[in-house]
């Protein structure tokens, strides 16, 4: 057994008070957002070592570890894309460390590695990414991410002689990337990173060889950090697309169109439209993807010699279900709806008649692949709890499917069960829940693993996951509840748990563990809670509001302190889904749930296990930091208040293969020991 919970190094609070509107707040630990001080790394030293020593005591890990590794070290094959004869993917395999960038000639050729990362001399913290490829399949783009940061650089390889060429985009974001058809050059727009970066936010051509300083502005979309704009591409590059988007608290929408072989500036085809925008062109018109009046989205086909919005025609019209996603292939739109928690691929002709649907398992994630509007061939994956990810293509003349890459994982899909049940919450809404666990085991009180996500309209579909495999193996239930705040059920859905509306779905994640106690799926010492980023803050409010209720929590990446999450790297961009302290609405609704402010001295917390690093620019650490300086001054239980911590992580999953495997071993191991389950 591990040794008896011991006291957490002390931490120094040191009150910092001020008021808002017209409210008095103090933040005790307000020192601890000083990432670099000596006194905040002495601080991180001392919680990393009494998190160590009580992770590793735990007996169970080796055998938990050495499942998880047979469970993701497998071949895994993603993100195929056919173009000119050619294949571009990437392929990880077993127990390779990160993803090579392959190339295929033809259908039948021999897989040939085109950019690997670990030949880099940078260690296994290199991952890369296939960003674009040019028309005639002769050069490629990739995005090379260094750690788990945000931010990466975009390099190019001529594909013909493996030869990385000397041009490359600086560490930042790039908003699209389009060669020209003659391969002299491309198209770009791209946010850099750093004190000494321009908010200047345009397009621009580079010419290959030469230096970033002669690159051509073609557009400008004007200054501020809240702007971005987004280069699309017409399939043979005669047209550019510039769509600019202002993510400040009411989002706007601007679009140009370019067409390159005319000298005349781009034309503004509409301007400052509340809503979400992705256009692709086909033929003389654009095809787009907007929720612009349809809150669950619909296509619009756009003509380009008549492109006032009086003139939009509608090809598929919007319904109850949201869309989430269209490809055009093969001279067929095929669209993707999330209905009642799962996926399903619809088509249509150009005229927006109906053609049929595309074979999706039942209760499965599907998500369209990278497609090419002159292909035959749709690539999709699909998902589910019981299935790991298999990549199919569709192909248009015959309508039939077939598998085109496996991941193999040594399980038995036959012994999962997997159900749906619906719950009200507190203000009675129906909430639906997939639960999940062995056949044979549901009738039981069962050790118990809840998560959610809640936010910015993020629809949580059933999807294979090594975490929720291991659990079910070993005697859990797995249970996704479909709260407020995502789009399961439309964007309706979304704005019923955003921003004013944030505590229902706290309101519908609590009210799924007492509906799981209630009809004796689990008991209260018996169930666990967890979830990153949106729903860390999720988790992290849960705990504080109800700490009766759970025996452990897992927190990673996640938002605590909502009074201050904007003025942190990316996170200003977050306030149309929160809100921000700085108006006074928000601001009371924000400090009536922000888990770092309700946590209340004396209270008997459960288990937690916060997790956070240096690199993440999304939810900045500090967040981690605070909340488990404020649990375990807090607490009155004898369960532990961990910060699981690294320098090098940040909120991208792409650690390197060993580490997620020690990652997910730590969770595990902490998961079933709080819950007293023996592996």
């Amino acid at each position: 057994m591990p040794p008896a919970v011991v006291a957490p190094p002390p931490t120094q609070a040191e009150p910092v008070t001020e008021t808002l509107h017209g409210v008095e707040i103090t933040d005790p630990y307000r020192w601890l957002e000083d990432q670099n001080s000596p006194r905040t790394r002495a601080w991180l030293e001392e919680q990393t070592a009494y998190a160590r020593a009580y992770l590793e005591a735990i007996p169970d890990r080796e055998r938990i570890r050495n499942r998880i590794q047979e469970l993701l070290a497998v071949e895994v094959v993603s993100e195929p894309r056919q173009i000119n004869g050619r294949c571009f993917f990437l392929k990880r395999a077993p127990f390779q460390e990160q993803p090579v960038i392959m190339v295929r000639e033809g259908d039948s050729g021999e897989d040939v590695p085109l950019v690997d990362p670990t030949r880099r001399g940078e260690g296994n913290s290199v991952t890369v990414g296939i960003f674009n490829v040019s028309g005639d399949a002769k050069l490629l783009a990739y995005s090379v991410r260094r750690g788990a940061q945000d931010a990466y650089t975009v390099e190019f390889v001529d594909v013909e002689r493996r030869r990385v060429l000397p041009d490359q985009l600086p560490l930042g974001f790039c908003d699209g990337l389009v060669f020209s058809p003659r391969n002299d050059g491309f198209y770009y727009s791209h946010v850099g990173v750093g004190s000494t970066c321009s908010v200047r936010r345009s397009v621009y051509w580079h010419s290959f060889g030469t230096a970033p300083e002669q690159d051509i502005e073609l557009f400008c979309a004007g200054d501020g950090p809240h702007l971005r704009v987004y280069v699309v591409e017409s399939p043979h590059c005669e047209y550019l697309a510039y769509l600019t988007t202002s993510l400040s608290d009411l989002p706007r929408t601007d679009l140009h169109v370019h067409d390159l072989s005319a000298a005349k500036a781009p034309t503004r085809i509409f301007e400052k439209l509340e809503g979400y925008f992705f256009p692709f062109f086909l033929g003389n018109q654009l095809i787009c993807l907007t929720d612009w009046n349809a809150p669950n989205r619909h296509l619009v086909a756009i003509d380009l010699a008549r492109p006032q919005c009086e003139n939009w025609r509608e090809l598929v019209p919007e319904s109850r279900s949201l869309i989430q996603a269209f490809a055009i292939v093969g001279g067929l739109i095929f669209v993707s709806y999330v209905d009642d928690a799962a996926t399903r691929i619809e088509i249509f002709d150009r005229t927006g008649q109906r053609h049929g649907s595309v074979p999706c398992p039942p209760k499965s994630t599907a998500r369209f692949q990278v497609w090419q509007p002159e292909s035959e061939t749709l690539f999709y994956e699909v998902t589910s709890f019981a299935q790991p990810p298999e990549i199919l293509s569709y192909h248009i003349p015959t309508g039939k499917s077939e598998v085109w890459s496996q991941t193999r994982v040594s399980f038995d899909p036959s012994s999962i069960d997997v159900c749906q049940v619906n719950y009200r919450s507190k203000d009675h809404t129906e909430i639906p829940m997939l639960l999940v666990c062995q056949k044979g085991h549901s009738s039981e009180p069962l050790p118990t693993f809840l998560t959610g996500y809640g936010g910015f309209g993020a629809s949580i579909t059933p999807q294979f996951a090594a975490y929720s495999t291991f659990l079910i193996e070993h005697g859990f239930l797995f249970v996704v509840a479909n709260l407020r705040g995502g789009s399961e059920f439309g964007e309706q859905w979304h704005r019923a748990g955003k921003r004013l509306n944030r505590q229902n779905a706290i309101d519908d994640f609590i009210a799924a563990a007492e509906w799981l106690v209630a009809n004796r799926r689990t008991i209260s010492d018996k169930l666990a809670i967890g979830g990153g980023s949106n729903a860390g803050l999720l988790v992290g409010a849960a705990l504080t509001q109800r700490p009766d209720l759970f025996r452990a929590a897992i927190c990673l990446g996640p938002m605590l302190d909502m009074l201050r999450y904007h003025k942190f790297d990316l996170a200003s961009t977050w306030v149309e889904e929160y809100g921000s302290a700085e108006n006074a609405e928000d601001f009371h609704c924000l400090k009536a749930y922000s888990p770092y402010h309700h946590t209340q001295d004396g209270i008997a917390f459960p288990a937690v296990m916060l997790i956070s690093g240096d690199a993440d620019t999304r939810c900045n650490p500090m967040h981690a930091r605070k909340m488990a300086a404020r649990l375990q001054a807090a607490t009155s239980s004898p369960y532990p208040i961990l910060l699981d911590y690294r320098p090098k992580w940040g909120h991208m999953p792409v650690q390197p293969l060993t580490i997620r495997i020690e990652a997910l071993t730590d969770r595990l191991a902490f998961a079933c020991h709080e819950l007293g389950v023996t592996v």
